[in-house]
């Protein structure tokens, strides 16, 4: 399997349900800010709805950092609005819900079910010029953290504003980094 790290996001055209109506989303969209990409299986599922609200409680927090995230699943733009007027938990989603039926953007991220027709647990972080670097895949039945993941977006924003520094294991804001070089091998 090829990586997607440091790849450019592919060109895409996708209808989304966002804050009440419908609206298309591109790779134009993206430019400019960070993105966060979060694939799930299906709406009107089991563990999706804990992972959607749990990133509906955190997204005010990404948007500070100047991060969109993007959930995306396989279902129609018209199944995400009636999910979310359905459910208690999907109507405090404020991000865009985007609808992949075709499953061009699953297939583009590598994470599509060919003989289900749906999608992996699968979480992508989007630079601002477009490039992906942060790429992980989950088998269905195991749920993320978006705690954990904001933590990855810090990070690699702090990588991207400090490109001599690296970030260790359970690196915060505000903790040490490292600084490679000769003098640091075998000193850790």
């Amino acid at each position: 399997m090829e990586t997607l790290i440091n790849k450019t996001v592919p060109s895409f055209k996708a209808q989304a349900f966002h804050q009440n109506d419908f609206r298309t989303v591109t790779e134009e969209t993206l430019k400019g800010k960070w993105s966060i990409f979060f694939f799930y299986p299906a709406d009107f599922t089991f563990v999706c709805p804990t992972e959607l609200g749990d990133m509906a409680d955190k997204y005010a927090e990404f948007k500070k950092m100047g991060v969109e995230v993007y959930s995306v699943s396989t279902d129609t733009h018209f199944t995400h609005k009636a999910w979310h007027d359905a459910s208690e938990t999907i109507k405090k989603i404020q991000y865009p819900m985007l609808a992949d039926p075709t499953g061009h953007l699953s297939r583009a991220f590598g994470v599509y079910i060919e003989e289900e027709g749906l999608a992996y647990r699968g979480t992508f972080l989007v630079s601002p010029e477009g490039k992906i670097k942060i790429a992980e895949i989950h088998d269905n039945g195991i749920g993320r953290n978006a705690d954990e993941l904001m933590r990855k977006v810090q990070a690699a924003q702090f990588i991207a504003a400090n490109p001599n520094e690296v970030c260790p294991a359970k690196w915060k804001p505000g903790s040490e980094t490292l600084k490679p070089g000769l003098n640091l091998i075998g000193k850790i």
